[in-house]
């Protein structure tokens, strides 16, 4: 089965100014969204790689009965990740550097009821080399490491189809002037505000979207945020887009997901 969609991509415009995003408060952001219709093929039907695309999607279950309480397992959830990682990536030591993080469809009532619960909604990268480089030596479980990478690691919970799925753009068609540096700021409940520098996408035509059709609990999409070792494109842009198929169905539970990020390192 073909499924390539044709959806719109959020991409970023560079602005003036450098721009600032928003974990909780998205009116605050300036971010200018310039959206672009994209073909996002079905990565099951390709030999995607982490080698070569930055992303694969990987075998990962939890034995967490029921996900949508993640926040009362934060330490079973990150020890059975840190595995998965550890055993697909074949690093030296791998360590998990957030709890798991939540995220919601708009058509969820639990959409922004929690901190940084909202799908992310225009073209990005995680964190820039600056950030990575800060990080990596942060959480290094010890001195005297030859090579960082950051991971973020997406599953949906919520039954197939999902309406608001990820799409992530082959590291191998972006380019560094496509990248826009931008600050992240993570304005949490009950806590200071923080920032770092993170990075948005603009439009390149050449840019080869993918997605996964049906995910399923037991699988998860593992992409690289940051790789020390590679050249000025080291990352994979992604962003929450709407299913084109999920439109008038009938009988849809929207999508929740959860994503969990990691730091795995070689000595």
């Amino acid at each position: 089965m073909n499924n390539t969609v044709e959806a719109a991509i959020h991409y970023v415009q560079k602005g003036l100014e450098k721009a600032r995003y928003h974990a909780n408060d998205s009116s605050r952001d300036t971010v200018i969204i310039a959206p672009h219709t994209m073909s996002i093929h079905s990565a099951r039907e390709y030999a995607i790689s982490i080698e070569d695309d930055g992303f694969e999607l990987i075998s990962a279950p939890s034995s967490i009965a029921d996900l949508l309480t993640i926040h009362e397992h934060q330490a079973q959830y990150s020890a059975e990740m840190r595995d998965a990682i550890l055993r697909h990536v074949g690093a030296d030591e791998v360590v998990m550097t957030s709890p798991g993080i939540l995220r919601f469809s708009e058509a969820r009532t639990e959409c922004g009821g929690f901190d940084n619960s909202r799908p992310a909604r225009f073209a990005h990268i995680d964190i820039s080399d600056a950030t990575a480089a800060i990080f990596a030596e942060r959480s290094a479980p010890r001195p005297g490491w030859k090579r960082c990478v950051a991971y973020n690691m997406w599953r949906a919970i919520s039954p197939a189809p999902q309406d608001v799925p990820l799409a992530l753009c082959s590291a191998a068609s972006t380019r560094a002037d496509d990248l826009i540096p931008a600050t992240a700021v993570f304005d949490v409940k009950d806590a200071p505000e923080w920032t770092f520098e993170g990075l948005t996408f603009a439009f390149a035509p050449e840019h080869r979207w993918y997605w996964y059709p049906d995910m399923h609990c037991d699988e998860a999409i593992l992409f690289v945020t940051n790789d020390s070792e590679r050249g000025q494109i080291n990352a994979v842009p992604h962003v929450a887009f709407d299913n084109p198929q999920c439109v008038g169905m009938t009988g849809l539970v929207p999508r929740a997901s959860i994503e969990i990020r990691a730091n795995a390192y070689w000595y």
